[in-house]
């Protein structure tokens, strides 16, 4: 049994080997750069919103691509991140018509700079979460969910930044 389940594990790593598997924050990372810098663009209509998503921004760039912040002139990439205005819709109503649950979206547009050249991307996020009825958003409500929408869109983000370097990588080997 046991060589059985060697056999089988060793047959699982070929064939990740052999099909050339990588992570999608490996391409991201080869199209940001080792080291990165960021600008948050901040809403002269709510500021506090800028900050976390500064924050959540620098934290997803750290957890997901391994990469390392520093300032601008030492960066291989600069990012310009400025954010929309969060909208919120009800999703959840009780049996009174009270909203029970709000949808908080964002959207963050990014500027990435790099070797003289830039390229725009939109990512969206999103959190759901629930109120008390008939009651007003609290801030720490808001917060929370201003962080989780906008690592929500970091995701988005990722994704984005991978397939732009693997389809670069595409049109260097044809």
């Amino acid at each position: 049994m046991k060589t059985l389940q060697t056999l089988l594990l060793s047959l699982l790593l070929i064939a990740f080997v052999g099909c050339g598997y990588r992570p999608s924050a490996k391409y991201a990372r080869e199209t940001l750069g080792e080291k990165v810098s960021t600008f948050i663009v901040i809403s002269k209509e709510d500021p506090e919103n800028s900050v976390l998503v500064k924050d959540a921004v620098d934290a997803a760039l750290i957890d997901t691509f391994h990469t390392q912040l520093t300032t601008r002139d030492k960066s291989d990439s600069h990012l310009v991140i400025s954010i929309s205005n969060p909208t919120y819709s009800p999703i959840q109503y009780d049996q009174n018509g009270f909203v029970t649950a709000y949808r908080m979206n964002i959207t963050l547009y990014i500027t990435q700079y790099k070797n003289g050249k830039s390229r725009k991307y939109s990512s969206n996020g999103s959190y759901d979460f629930a109120i008390e009825p008939n009651a007003v958003i609290s801030d720490q409500q808001r917060f929370n969910a201003i962080r989780y929408a906008a690592k929500k869109a970091i995701v988005s983000f990722v994704a984005q930044v991978s397939s732009t370097s693997l389809r670069e990588e595409d049109h260097a080997t044809q």
